[in-house]
């Protein structure tokens, strides 16, 4: 269970803190706190201490650098996610895509990379994924997650839904929830069945990752 749990983490990349009522056209931009959202995903995070107090969890590391900073339809960032001891070999690689909806709303779009161990290590270079273009991205439809501010230290958000389907472990949807910090972030995914019956996933509390 915990297993399954790590190999899905971020890659479908959060309890629902808000309805997509009012959501309007995607639309890049600086409006309210957007970069401060974008400065706080941006470095290296690890689980480790709560690894040390919860033996169901694992150390696990996540990297997340800025990449093709002159597109102007969005934010982009690279996630590489591995176990703390086998760093070399990430188990969750994605692309994040930071946009705006609306005053309040910021969505981060998922992308799914083809032969993503090819790039592993890449968020160690001064360009990562230089060499790839979005349109060679799968996007994870119905896996965006959309956040918004929850006063002035943290931003909160989820999944929308049933809308992230995946059939690990006899799901046939996920949800993900998500708080994210100036000292780093939790991560809460969770998998049900056709009857919404959990079937994979913690219970009571997300992942903690430390920024380092």
């Amino acid at each position: 269970m915990k297993q399954t749990v790590l190999c899905i983490l971020l890659t479908i990349g959060i309890m629902v803190m808000f309805t997509a009522t009012g959501v309007t056209k995607d639309k890049p931009g600086e409006v309210g706190d957007f970069q401060r959202l974008l400065t706080w995903m941006t470095g290296s995070f690890s689980s480790e201490e709560q690894a040390k107090a919860d033996t169901n969890i694992n150390d696990i590391r996540i990297e997340m650098v800025p990449i093709w900073k002159h597109r102007s339809d969005g934010y982009w960032l690279y996630v590489e996610q591995a176990p703390a001891g086998s760093l070399e070999k990430p188990y969750g690689q994605l692309v994040y895509c930071l946009t705006q909806v609306n005053d309040s709303i910021l969505k981060i779009a998922l992308y799914t990379l083809d032969a993503p161990l090819r790039f592993a290590g890449d968020w160690k270079k001064p360009m990562p994924l230089e060499k790839l273009t979005a349109d060679s991205l799968t996007a994870r439809e119905g896996c965006a997650i959309y956040m918004k501010e929850s006063g002035d230290t943290a931003f909160v958000g989820n999944t929308l839904g049933k809308g992230c389907p995946s059939s690990l472990g006899g799901a046939t949807y996920v949800t993900s929830e998500m708080e994210i910090t100036a000292g780093g972030m939790t991560i809460w995914d969770r998998g049900f069945d056709a009857k919404d019956k959990q079937v994979w996933g913690a219970t009571t509390i997300g992942y903690v990752f430390k920024k380092q």
